[in-house]
């Protein structure tokens, strides 16, 4: 069992212990209860946190300009419902039992990953930041064990807190920067799953197409293939329309990965994210800067006197 520092007891991280044991004590009612709950929060949310609001405005107006600006504004009114619901949904992946988490899980695509494991190389697994996204890997172990690959958090206690609620039902959590650890992994014939759709800044990345807009990303998918000559796949989980389930998907990338051309390789990776996000593209997080680094300058997208 985890332990946890005296130092995480000082009052500079008692709002974090706050937040924490509301989650928990929310963990405990209805699955159902919590969904609806989700929604109204979702709502608050939009209402109370301008600057995401205009950041998914910005984001919803950049990836689909085909859509109108009443069908833009619904969307962003129902990301944030769905964001809401995930990050209940988060304590619930974390926390809650099996026998108290009884949902229908519809899982497409499950022969792409024994057909990898079969080749004894490992299998890397490509996802991305949908709203149901710990949910989804707590849901995708009845069906396979796997290691997630994670961005350190700044805050000291919810690094720990974090790596320790997702090894409950993962098999490891492996900070991102650790390669190495990557490596040992995959040489064990392990599922690494591991979301590249970030924007962590100029270095180590390229700009490749994203919903028509150049993004930075990561080139990092393409040397973590060459580690082991590992197979890769992408998984979608989205959360079914009536809220009662889940499905996840997973599918192979199709033809030559890696090419040898970060900016090909970047795009490919985007592409084919994409086609699991436009599944129902308010499960997505569409409330983080994806085109915060731009050649114009740090956030120039975002810029509301652009």
């Amino acid at each position: 069992m985890t332990k946890i520092n005296r130092t995480f007891l000082m009052p500079k991280y008692w709002p974090t212990w706050l937040g924490l044991g509301c989650l928990y004590a929310l963990c405990l009612l209805p699955y159902r209860f919590q969904i609806h709950l989700g929604k109204y929060l979702g709502d608050l949310m939009y209402l109370v946190f301008r600057s995401r609001r205009h950041i998914t405005e910005v984001n919803i107006r950049l990836c689909f300009p085909e859509k109108s600006p009443q069908q833009q504004k619904r969307m962003v009114r129902e990301i944030f419902q769905h964001n809401a619901i995930g990050m209940l949904e988060t304590s619930m992946a974390w926390w809650m039992s099996d026998k108290r988490l009884k949902v229908n899980v519809t899982f497409k695509g499950q022969h792409h990953i024994e057909e990898a494991l079969a080749q004894n190389k490992g299998v890397i697994l490509l996802g991305g930041h949908f709203s149901t996204l710990d949910m989804g890997g707590r849901l995708f172990t009845r069906f396979f064990p796997a290691d997630v690959m994670y961005r350190e958090h700044n805050n000291p206690l919810m690094e720990i807190i974090i790596k320790a609620s997702r090894e409950i039902h993962l098999t490891q959590a492996i900070e991102r920067e650790s390669l190495r650890s990557v490596l040992r992994a995959l040489r064990k014939n392990h599922i690494v799953w591991y979301a590249p759709d970030q924007d962590f800044g100029p270095r180590h990345s390229v700009y490749a197409p994203f919903f028509g807009i150049d993004a930075a990303t990561i080139t990092a998918t393409s040397r973590m293939v060459k580690l082991n000559d590992s197979p890769i796949l992408m998984l979608a989980h989205h959360r079914t329309p009536d809220n009662k389930g889940y499905e996840l998907e997973v599918f192979p990338i199709i033809g030559d990965f890696p090419r040898g051309d970060d900016v090909k390789d970047a795009t490919r990776i985007n592409a084919e994210l994409e086609k699991g996000i436009r599944k129902d593209p308010t499960q997505y997080m569409w409330v983080h800067r994806r085109f915060k680094t731009h050649p114009k300058g740090k956030n120039y997208l975002y810029r509301r006197s652009r």
